[in-house]
């Protein structure tokens, strides 16, 4: 499973400010059982434009981490509020089958 968001960067701030406090809460948020990484890529066209997924064996597991306070977690997200705005896109499956083309030399 996938959960994807959005993060847009305000003002004078850049994407390593966001990074640097991504980075923070991801590496805790990475302990909870069932998580498979996350990956943090910007935008070509948009450098304050950032998508964030983060992997999870299942719904169940990323549920069951959000259920549970983590002060810590919540005061990386608040101290990265004033210059930031997150939208959430969405959760999704991990496809059934994958098909990819043959491997050329």
């Amino acid at each position: 499973m996938k959960y994807i968001f959005e993060v847009h960067i305000k003002g004078d701030h850049c994407a390593e400010d966001y990074a640097r406090a991504w980075v923070r809460a991801s590496e805790i948020i990475q302990r909870a059982p069932g998580a498979r990484g996350t990956e943090l890529h910007r935008k070509l066209d948009d450098p304050k434009v950032l998508i964030a997924i983060a992997s999870w064996d299942s719904k169940a597991a990323r549920d069951a981490m959000e259920s549970k306070d983590n002060p810590e977690v919540a005061e990386i997200i608040r101290s990265a509020a004033d210059f930031c705005e997150i939208r959430p896109v969405g959760e999704f499956a991990d496809p059934d089958w994958v098909v990819k083309p043959p491997e050329t030399d």
